[in-house]
């Protein structure tokens, strides 16, 4: 498939507009941290209810990465993200009117299908409508927007919970869900619209998902996805915040005041990785080399803070976050090892691979509390035994891309 570079003035509403369906898709995501008390009050939740909660998202997200990798490629990101967007909004709606716990996580199932599109449909557009060179530039700075949705699901959630309701929150999201598909329908470019030639087409239809999933690459990130990535991200939109109140002793708004700081760290960091990878290339800093030099930091704090348990607070967890800047060169490398006509097969392929991996930790942490509770062991131990295992799953992960890439240059 060739590329048909988008000029400046069509490229810009381009971003901003995928931007902010991105941004409510990691609101959406997040928002079960920071109403966790709510939930668990009102339902009479458990640790593992509240993992299968937050999961139920990530269930759906995952289970359409793949189907969304073959939508994408032939139909193209404006009509598959807004199309998934109505799903979105019906799911966002239902868990606003849920009564019961069923309802909740149906819901949630409902919300990730909806928005499963939201990062890897712009994803997938940058790498036929921008050079190759921004790529990386381009999916730094959509985290970026996503630590902006992740930011605002914390202290400004917390402070609108008592004068609105939960209920209402979400009814107000599902309204700018609907603005965000109608403003993808009006300023996206269609796929048609992508310099591909009817003498490309065999070309294109030849691609398929084995090509991504035999690819060596591909598989040394697996483990890394699982455990490292999606762990990480299994602790910044749950986890963090019930460590801090039931670990650390935080109040809810502790946690929320917390969890917003954090994001703005990580809202600044990946503005400032985005501007500063392309120029780490001209130094000979490849992914590789980046992951394998990078990568044991997040690993040593997150040992730190399991040692420290009531003593890890905020400060902790929003330096072993920042720590884990370096798995955000996984999707655009796995983009950029293949054709462009795989774009969509590769995003969503290790999309999948993440989010299988959110909904296992995420879901398993709660599980482990639980178990560790039923054992004898006090809450704060509990907590410290998931994430030890966890821990020991992320370190085997590491050694395992460092094994297959030892002579990957």
């Amino acid at each position: 498939m060739e590329k048909y570079i988008l000029p400046i003035k069509k490229g810009v509403p381009v971003f901003f507009v995928f931007a902010f369906g991105y941004f409510l898709s990691t609101l959406l995501r997040a928002t079960t941290a920071i109403l966790s008390p709510v939930f668990t009050s009102e339902f009479n939740l458990q640790a593992g209810d509240l993992g299968l909660l937050a999961g139920g998202y990530f269930l759906g997200f995952g289970l359409m990465q793949i189907p969304l990798g073959y939508l994408l490629d032939k139909h193209g990101p404006k009509k598959i993200v807004s199309s998934f967007l109505i799903i979105a909004i019906v799911g966002v709606t239902s868990f606003a009117l849920a009564k019961n716990f069923t309802g909740l996580v149906i819901s949630r199932i409902l919300i990730g299908v909806g928005v499963s599109s939201c990062l890897m449909g712009p994803l997938t557009g940058y790498r036929i409508w921008f050079a190759d060179n921004y790529q990386q530039r381009l999916n730094s700075w959509m985290l970026m927007i996503g630590s902006l949705g992740y930011l605002s699901s914390t202290l400004p959630i917390q402070l609108l919970l008592p004068i609105f309701g939960w209920r209402w929150i979400f009814g107000g999201l599902a309204f700018l869900t609907i603005i965000c598909m109608l403003l993808i329908f009006l300023n996206i470019p269609s796929w048609g619209n992508r310099g591909t030639e009817k003498i490309h087409e065999k070309k294109e239809n030849l691609g398929s998902l084995s090509e991504v999933w035999k690819n060596k690459f591909f598989r040394s990130l697996i483990p890394i996805g699982i455990f490292n990535y999606g762990g990480m991200f299994a602790i910044l939109t749950l986890w963090a915040g019930p460590w801090m109140i039931r670990v650390s002793g935080y109040s809810p708004l502790e946690s929320a005041t917390g969890l917003f700081w954090i994001h703005v760290t990580m809202l600044v960091a990946f503005f400032l990785w985005g501007y500063i990878l392309p120029k780490l290339s001209n130094y000979g800093l490849s992914t590789i080399k980046l992951l394998k030099l990078g990568l044991p930091a997040s690993l040593l704090v997150l040992f730190i803070i399991i040692l420290l348990g009531p003593q890890a607070g905020a400060f902790h967890w929003g330096i072993y976050i920042l720590s884990t800047i370096f798995l955000s060169l996984t999707q655009p490398a796995v983009a950029l090892a293949f054709p462009t006509h795989l774009a969509g097969k590769a995003f969503t392929s290790f999309n999948l691979v993440l989010f299988i991996g959110i909904f296992t930790v995420q879901w398993g942490i709660g599980l482990i509390i639980d178990l560790a509770q039923t054992l004898g062991f006090s809450e704060i131990v509990g907590f410290q035994i998931s994430f030890f295992i966890f821990l020991i799953s992320s370190i085997f992960s590491y050694i395992y891309f460092i094994l297959c890439n030892n002579k990957n240059p």
